[in-house]
């Protein structure tokens, strides 16, 4: 990662949370979820501009601590990509997973198609056939 940029444990503001998902292209969450959850995840890291102060980018790390790792969140502003960011959080989360649960703790995450490049590099494969990702529609 560029040295312009401060790797920091920990979830970013709720503010922040927001604003790098929005911004990012994630799809948007509700500040109500975000306030519930932002101090939820089991691991979390954010990364910041040395030169603002500002958060640029952060990942988490949802799961049971031992067995079920759910990697979620990842978020790098554009204007700050193709600098290593998005590498560095992926390389902490992981190096925080296996630390605690072994190199046999199931890691997963849904990719979207930006990031998938990202994922690869770090030993993500497809699971389908042999598994299909899947969620549920809030209720009508």
């Amino acid at each position: 990662m560029d040295s312009l940029y401060v790797l920091h444990a920990g979830p970013p503001s709720v503010d922040d949370f927001l604003r790098l998902r929005r911004d990012s292209g994630l799809s948007e969450r509700s500040r109500h979820g975000a306030e519930l959850g932002i101090d939820g995840a089991w691991a979390a890291v954010h990364v910041t501009d040395r030169r603002t102060g500002g958060t640029v980018g952060m990942g988490r790390v949802i799961g049971d601590g031992g067995t079920y790792f759910h990697i979620t969140d990842m978020a790098v502003l554009p204007e700050h990509q193709r600098r290593g960011i998005g590498d560095e959080i992926l390389r902490a989360l992981l190096a925080t997973v296996y630390a605690a649960a072994g190199e046999d703790a199931y890691v997963n995450l849904l990719g979207d198609a930006p990031g998938v490049r990202l994922y690869a590099r770090h030993g993500f494969v497809e699971s389908a056939p042999g598994s299909i990702g899947m969620h549920r529609l809030p209720p009508p």
